[in-house]
């Protein structure tokens, strides 16, 4: 997760970092799991373990003092290119419904191009919001579960994980668009801050 407030800033060589370091490494593992292995359920296994580590990563950042400027950059990103690269996997796999993966990538260019977009004009870095951070992680476990889905034949445990994983996925896509037009108001107001500064 991102650390909200850095008292002390740490630098690149920290804990959380290595760890987002090593999420962005295992995506061509679970890339060639899925789509040259054929394995889908130690793909999914890999793709929710590399998931919960954002959680791990924001635990480390915040209880030991390892948070870092760098780091609050690194963790959306390593973030967003695994979401992408789970929806773009699934997607050539047939494993997720074409407008689940549409969804999901749709709302990750918009925010990757309005942030370069930002970035571009000179605009300070918009704090990444908590709510995005939740939609996130549940779209995270949601692309585990229509692995394993696929995976499995007919019973309670198939239809227990139909129900979850269809909960993860209206409730992560929910939460990512209200995250996503929550950035509107953000972004004027950094844009409106950069005006006010160069005048």
């Amino acid at each position: 997760m991102t650390v909200p407030d850095i008292v002390h800033d740490r630098g690149v060589w920290t804990v959380p970092n290595a760890i987002s370091f090593a999420r962005l490494l295992c995506i061509p593992v679970f890339l060639w799991l899925l789509l040259s292995e054929d394995r889908g359920i130690e793909a999914a296994f890999l793709l929710a373990l590399l998931g919960a580590t954002d959680w791990v990563d924001g635990y480390i950042a915040r209880h030991f003092d390892q948070g870092s400027e760098f780091g609050k950059v690194l963790d959306p990103v390593a973030d967003r290119v695994l979401l992408i690269a789970g929806a773009v996997g699934l997607l050539l796999s047939g494993s997720v419904p074409i407008w689940v993966g549409v969804l999901i990538l749709g709302r990750e260019a918009l925010i990757s191009i309005a942030t370069v977009g930002l970035a571009a004009v000179g605009v300070r870095r918009i704090e990444v919001q908590w709510v995005g951070k939740a939609g996130a992680l549940a779209l995270m476990f949601a692309l585990p579960g229509f692995l394993l889905v696929d995976s499995l034949s007919a019973s309670l445990l198939r239809d227990f994980l139909v129900f979850a994983t269809w909960c993860f996925t209206i409730g992560g896509l929910g939460l990512s668009y209200y995250a996503a037009f929550k950035y509107v108001p953000l972004a004027r107001q950094a844009l409106g801050e950069r005006k006010g500064a160069g005048a």
